[in-house]
């Protein structure tokens, strides 16, 4: 089997396509939660903590001078080497409203797979052979 067929006969199953779109509406979802977090959650917090701005949030480590060349340029420019807390604390908000969104979502479809199980399944006709069965025993228990 060719590379080309197999990796079409992969790429077409129902699973891989499943997947494909829940990456692409995670994506976008992921998008939607880091907004609601950076624009509407951080923004109340920072000003109950006196206007602090989490991104901002920072411990500086060391301070890396400007390098230059001979003739006086700048060859790169001065950067600070700093631990970005306030960018981390952000980032588990966001992980945790979607981790908790997802939980939501699956309790939800087990409710409703639980409720598909607990349904009961319709009688299904008896075949022609158990009818005769229970002609059979019917008449049986006549003649007692």
């Amino acid at each position: 089997m060719g590379f080309a067929k197999e990796f079409k006969e992969f790429a077409m199953k129902g699973n891989v396509m499943d997947m494909a779109v829940g990456v692409i509406i995670g994506g976008a979802f992921g998008k939607i939660v880091s907004s609601l977090v950076e624009d509407i959650i951080m923004p109340p917090i920072a000003a109950l903590m006196g206007n602090v701005d989490f991104s901002s949030l920072s411990v500086k480590l060391k301070e890396v001078p400007a390098v230059l060349d001979e003739a006086g340029n700048v060859v790169t420019e001065a950067t600070t080497i700093a631990w970005k807390y306030g960018a981390f604390i952000q980032n588990v908000i966001d992980f945790l409203i979607v981790a908790l969104c997802i939980f939501f979502m699956i309790k939800a479809m087990n409710k409703l797979s639980k409720k598909k199980a607990e349904e009961p399944a319709p009688d299904p006709e008896p075949s022609a052979e158990e009818k005769l069965l229970g002609e059979i025993r019917d008449l049986l228990k006549d003649k007692k």
